[in-house]
């Protein structure tokens, strides 16, 4: 308690820290709750706006500080900035993110001072809504693990069919408030909210085994378990590749597959190199598709008859779809790129400094037009199916994965994980799962060293392949849900939740005010 009086900064910021366990890989979602709701209780002692921010900003510093703890291990692979520059830029990426908590804080106390008889929960629940989302569109947007995400494996994750991913942190803050009136045995403010997210988990645990059904559709899914250092070394392309084509395995004649490898899987530019093509070709049956992560390259001629000597000038960070062959049936541009990974902003002043973007290369790269559905053509008993593609980073982004106008069948999300530790994995493929839930799409996760994932409508696990070893998943494609209300209508709807939660604390606040 004298540590909370004397220095409530401090406090938020160990609280914050806290916080962050309830995510993936620990999970320690009740550890969540009980420290946003000592953050809750930490506000009704603020005098000052200024205070009010700070202690929302120091709180979100020790949070995201943890929390992002496996965007250092990303330097460790990038010999043209010092490795221990990444625990830095993990502390600088906090001081900027934890922003949005000071503001949701600071709203939170100037509501306070407007209305006496405020009902603190929903509407700092509202304020949070509001905050998560600005941290996930302003300047590009950095929208991982939105608070919602402490409920996955609860039952109240499904709810995000709802009201998405960032009305489950509408939820996470309700059920703080729950927590803190709990503590104080107010039991009639407790009960009911405690009850309804009890209720929702209920219902959603229950509606699990009506889950997507197989859809008949032969899936191979590749795990090959190559380290970053060892995926742009020359020396071993060829024996990156030989791990690729012994997981995948020989061509089958009876069945056809959708073969599924990672991001940035061979090293190889496809519509300019036909050996290459060749190569990837000879894998590919006569009925089979494979999908895979590699560079599309531009340069000042984009003459694809002869690359040698030209200038780089880009480059796009694609996922192609490849026939019997090694014939080209499509591409996907990634188009929400990471900056300072994929590119480097105002890198006329900052490379001059000593600055590089994290992935090896000199031209950076361009982004892609968004979302859209690609055709895969029907072979066999196979019928045809539209894939919808979000590479890497681009799968957290809650709304923003899926061209509405011409609905997927399923989602592929081709990633590299394997500059970013142990935490890393785990968060990424948590915030897959909440996007097959949004959706109501399944989801086909592969990475170099894992967590490759087959994904339910649901967002259940119907296989895996562990973190750092190498295999592959034959399966089923799991069939797709109807859209949900979610895929309907998107991020208006945690923006109406959040309108709802404000207006019900500002009513209730002006009856007590009147009683």
């Amino acid at each position: 308690m004298r540590l909370i009086q004397r220095h409530p900064l401090i406090a938020a910021m160990l609280l914050g820290a806290l916080a962050a366990t309830g995510f993936a890989p620990l999970g320690w979602w009740p550890v969540s709750l009980i420290a946003l709701a000592a953050l809750m209780a930490l506000t009704e002692r603020v005098k000052r706006a200024r205070g009010a921010f700070m202690l929302g900003w120091s709180y979100g510093l020790g949070h995201f500080t943890v929390g992002n703890n496996w965007i250092a291990h990303a330097f460790a692979y990038q010999d043209a900035m010092p490795h221990w520059f990444g625990y830095g830029a993990v502390v600088a990426l906090a001081l900027y993110l934890a922003v949005y908590p000071g503001l949701a804080v600071l709203a939170l106390h100037l509501a306070r001072r407007r209305w006496r008889s405020l009902l603190v929960t929903p509407m700092f629940a509202a304020l949070w809504i509001l905050s998560e989302y600005g941290r996930a569109t302003i300047f590009t947007g950095f929208a991982w693990d939105p608070l919602g995400m402490i409920w996955l494996d609860t039952g109240v994750d499904q709810a995000a069919r709802w009201i998405g991913t960032y009305g489950l942190s509408g939820l996470a803050i309700l059920a703080a408030g729950g927590v803190l009136a709990l503590a104080r045995r107010q039991w009639h403010g407790a009960g009911p909210v405690l009850a309804g997210i009890g209720a929702l988990a209920i219902l959603g645990t229950a509606s699990l085994p009506g889950g997507s059904r197989p859809s008949g559709i032969a899936v191979t899914i590749v795990q090959p378990n190559i380290n970053q250092n060892e995926k742009y070394d020359p020396a071993l392309e060829l024996v990156n590749f030989a791990k690729l084509a012994q997981l995948t395995g020989a061509p089958r004649q009876s069945q056809p597959r959708l073969i599924f490898w990672p991001e940035a899987a061979i090293p190889a530019w496809l519509d300019v190199e036909p050996e290459w093509r060749d190569r990837v070709g000879e894998l590919v049956g006569p009925s089979d598709i494979l999908m895979l992560g590699g560079t599309k390259p531009y340069f000042r001629e984009d003459k694809i008859s002869d690359y040698t000597g030209r200038t780089l000038i880009g480059a796009a960070n694609s996922a192609w779809v490849i026939g019997a062959g090694g014939r080209i049936l499509g591409r996907y541009d990634k188009a929400h790129l990471v900056p300072y990974g994929e590119y480097l902003p105002m890198r006329e002043l900052l490379e001059p400094l000593g600055l590089s973007r994290l992935v090896p290369g000199d031209a950076d790269f361009w982004p892609g037009p968004g979302p859209r559905s690609l055709p895969l053509p029907a072979a066999n008993a196979r019928p045809p199916l539209k894939m919808g593609v979000q590479i890497c980073y681009e799968m957290i982004f809650s709304g923003q994965v899926v061209d509405g106008a011409n609905r997927p069948d399923f989602l592929y999300n081709p990633s590299n994980d394997a500059w970013f530790g142990s935490w890393g994995p785990p968060q990424h493929l948590a915030q897959a799962r909440i996007r097959a839930i949004e959706e109501a799409i399944p989801v086909i996760r592969s990475t170099p060293t894992g967590i490759s994932a087959l994904i339910d409508g649901r967002g259940r696990l119907i296989a895996s392949i562990p973190h750092q070893q190498a295999g592959a998943i034959n399966a089923l494609l799991p069939r797709g849900l109807p859209p949900t209300l979610f895929a309907r209508f998107g991020n208006i709807l945690p923006m109406i939740f959040a309108a709802l939660l404000a207006l019900t604390a500002m009513v209730l606040a002006r009856g007590f005010a009147r009683s």
